[in-house]
């Protein structure tokens, strides 16, 4: 059996991490008052929880944001169907991941937040949750909590990897620390050639390393909430509506543009705007305001009657208006952000327009456009105009056969999970 590499940088982060445990509490407790930490649930974060482990084999798989963690459903399913008496521990690390993954659970799972990356707090949570197998998505990895599972001899899997070329740079210059990491993993799954490249540059086995497709391709519709649409549906009362979905500051600048020219053609237009930072969504609304748009931020029971703009405050509601609206623009793609998910609207067969930077989905976008299946607008203009065009909808029917070709990939990686699960049985 080969020697594992070791690194004196490891050694030492792991010698320092208890220290964590003097400022943990505070640390947290400030953030709850700014808003970034769940005030029932930060307890989670020290290794604390009141929710039971389940009897029976448990998986536990992690993932960091928000579209991290709504990858996983669709992977989570597929480990149920090859073993329906599996149990699943869902973890992240945000609270809006929480917020967004609270409508699309898979069945017998539950989840948590990822305690802090000390060694009182990984024991305190592996001693509770005991583990069959660990596996974590895409980017974020922890060394307190890598050295105990290999301590612990759970089988490690790492899925969705990328790695930038300027990322596997930076990690050059700590070579050895991210080689001794890597090396736990049984398997790395990543979405392209470029990241297998900085993962073998980082001294991991070629051997273990596979080129998958991403795991959002295969990812299943965001839940429905069927009482909340139909009162939204009610309300609504047959208007035309548009969504700018995920968006950020330079996107907004573009839509509103857009549908003051959409007004201008149809005045009882309503755009339902879904930032991606909900926290954001009172600025917004003064902006909209002081451009002249009459807006409001969304609440339960509104009349929209009279309403140019509504600005959703809350995550986990785009599989709600994925669903009532037709045609979309999907944000990140003005100014330099790289763009957002294009699975999520085209399972739910509503249109998809896009702006010229998809650098984070610039594979993903290649495949839409090769099936004329989304549309590129590189200003205000052409997202109007594309918007107003009846054409437009006919990209749903080739959006959604695209977005289902990635279950074959996450079939397969359900199946090699399940192989590394069960690899200790014999």
């Amino acid at each position: 059996m080969d020697e594992k590499p070791k690194s004196a940088l490891l050694w030492i982060y792991l010698k320092l991490s208890p220290v964590i445990r003097l400022f943990a509490r505070r640390h947290l407790e400030r953030r709850i008052i700014r808003g970034k930490e769940h005030p029932l649930r930060y307890r989670e974060k020290l290794g604390l929880t009141e929710a039971p482990r389940p009897d029976g084999t448990l998986i536990w798989m992690h993932a960091v944001g928000v579209g991290e963690v709504l990858a996983l459903p669709g992977l989570i399913r597929e480990m149920l169907a090859l073993e329906p008496a599996l149990n699943v521990l869902l973890t992240s690390s945000t609270r809006t991941s929480a917020d967004a993954i609270k409508h699309n659970l898979p069945p017998r799972t539950i989840h948590q937040f990822l305690p802090l990356d000390s060694p009182h707090y990984v024991k305190r949570f592996l001693d509770h949750w005991q583990p069959q197998l660990s596996v974590w998505a895409e980017r974020d990895i922890w060394p307190a909590f890598l050295a105990e599972i290999e301590r612990r001899q759970i089988p490690l899997a790492l899925i969705n990897g990328r790695m930038s070329v300027a990322s596997g740079d930076s990690k050059q210059k700590t070579k050895g620390f991210f080689a001794t990491l890597y090396a736990k993993f049984a398997f790395i799954e990543v979405q392209d050639e470029i990241s297998a490249e900085q993962f073998t540059r980082l001294g991991v086995d070629p051997a273990k390393i596979s080129v998958t497709a991403p795991l959002k391709s295969g990812a299943d519709p965001l839940a429905d909430q069927p009482e909340p649409r139909k009162a939204l549906q009610d309300a609504l009362n047959d208007r035309p509506l548009w969504l700018a979905a995920s968006t950020h500051a330079e996107d907004e600048i573009e839509v509103f543009k857009a549908h003051t020219k959409l007004l201008e053609r149809h005045p009882d237009t309503l755009l339902i705007l879904a930032p991606r930072a909900p926290e954001r969504a009172k600025r917004i609304q003064k902006h909209a305001r002081d451009l002249g748009f009459t807006a409001r931020i969304l609440q339960d029971g509104d009349d929209l009657s009279g309403t140019q703009i509504a600005i959703i405050d809350r995550i986990g509601e785009l599989g709600i208006w994925y669903r009532l609206a037709d045609r979309c623009f999907v944000g990140g793609s003005f100014g330099a952000v790289g763009g957002h998910n294009p699975y999520e609207p085209a399972l739910l067969d509503c249109a998809i327009s896009h702006g010229p930077d998809l650098q984070s989905f610039k594979d993903d976008y290649a495949g839409f456009h090769n099936a004329n299946a989304a549309t590129l607008v590189n200003n205000a203009d052409e997202l109007a105009n594309t918007l107003l065009d009846p054409a437009f909808l006919n990209t749903r029917n080739a959006a959604k056969r695209i977005a289902k070709r990635g279950k074959l990939a996450i079939a397969t990686t359900a199946q090699r999970l399940h192989t590394l699960l069960h690899s200790l049985d014999k």
